[in-house]
């Protein structure tokens, strides 16, 4: 049984200790088509996604940053590819979130300082965030976005890769994962029934976005693309009042 939760073995495979990485049954795509998107480092090597808030913040997985320090981080951006191009910032410090829970993977958010400021261009933009408790509507389409495992040896993991999956109803989701734990309200499922198109080790971190905005952050769930299990992501939208108070974002 693989799960995409690193911090539980019992559940290491989307998430995963390295996180959930790669897109399944997704498309290569240019940085510029999600110029909010970087590729978070951990000792010179890809760990985890993320996401620019501003020019000095970087939004990730609490999961991914348990157990690192800021000296080991780094974030690679404007760059289609994760291991060159583009600059490497490093990260000056790291802020998980009080409440994040590494055995039921509850908000599971960290934010990262870097120690010089970002200049923008169009392959690097911050992200528009949800206000506090803003809803999303169920089979609202998403695009998620990564670097890592494709479950496919014809498609490359060094390039960016996107896949686009439509949430799914919240006691929907309850009910997929009941076996597990469930979920909570810091939570939100995207994913086809079929399967077939999901995150996966590798892409935690990154962004799950849709109508302008960054709605999630890639966390964890029951192995890749499987039937019956979408991909669980930590809602932006519960957390917004913190990212405020915390990045000034």
């Amino acid at each position: 049984m693989s799960f995409k939760i690193a911090t539980v073995l019992a559940l290491a495979a989307l998430v995963c200790v390295e996180g959930r990485s790669a897109i399944v049954g997704g498309f290569a795509i240019d940085i510029s088509d999600a110029p909010y998107q970087v590729s978070l480092q951990n000792r010179g090597s890809h760990n985890c996604g993320g996401s620019f808030l501003s020019s000095k913040w970087v939004l990730t997985a609490a999961h991914c940053t348990e157990g690192a320090s800021a000296s080991s981080l780094a974030v690679r951006y404007a760059s289609s590819e994760h291991a060159k191009g583009g600059v490497l910032a490093q990260v000056a410090r790291v802020v998980m979130h009080p409440k994040y829970d590494g055995g039921t993977i509850d908000h599971d958010f960290s934010l990262l300082e870097l120690k010089e400021e970002v200049r923008f261009d169009d392959r690097a933009q911050p992200v528009d965030l949800p206000e506090q408790d803003e809803p999303v509507e169920d089979g609202t389409l998403c695009k998620v976005s990564g670097w890592g495992n494709t479950q496919n040896w014809n498609e490359s993991t060094e390039r960016l890769r996107a896949a686009t999956v439509p949430t799914v109803n919240q006691k929907e989701c309850e009910e997929a994962y009941a076996d597990f734990g469930g979920i909570t309200d810091t939570m939100l499922c995207a994913g086809y029934k079929k399967g077939g198109k999901d995150a996966c080790q590798g892409d935690s971190g990154g962004p799950l976005f849709s109508d302008g905005k960054l709605v999630g952050v890639v966390s964890w769930g029951y192995g890749c693309a499987q039937a019956g299990y979408p991909g669980v992501y930590s809602r932006v939208a519960s957390v917004r009042d913190w990212i405020r108070k915390t990045a000034g974002v």
